[in-house]
């Protein structure tokens, strides 16, 4: 049986300076990331073009829009196949994993207002 290795680290999550990846790691967690940067980051300008066609086509817009979703889907499949995104994006993944690792919070609780105490 082979042994569950993420137990190490201050909050029982896994040692934060460990760069290894999980098979779910390479597989989903990282491509889901890649195409949420892509969408978010680098093909703002068809996503822009693609929401607007569907705010003005209702009903029709899975057939009047095709153009656009395919020019935004073209976007997202460039970048998920560029080998220095996908590095960076490697690179952001393991970053966010080992500073989850150190303090025991995901980057939504870490960039969440704390609340004021107290009153």
């Amino acid at each position: 049986m082979k042994a569950f290795k993420n137990t190490g680290g201050p909050y029982g999550l896994g040692d934060p300076d460990d760069k290894s990846l999980r098979k779910v790691e390479t597989e989903v967690y990282i491509p889901k990331k890649m195409r949420e940067i892509a969408r978010m980051e680098k093909c703002t300008k068809e996503v822009e073009e693609f929401t607007q066609c569907c705010k003005t086509s209702s009903l029709a817009m899975s057939v009047k829009c095709r153009p656009e979703n395919t020019a935004l889907w073209d976007c997202v499949t460039k970048w998920f196949y560029d080998e220095e995104f996908k590095k960076h994006c490697t690179r952001e993944y393991l970053e966010e994993r080992s500073e989850y690792r150190r303090t025991g919070l995901t980057k939504k609780e870490r960039n969440k207002p704390s609340s004021a105490k107290g009153i």
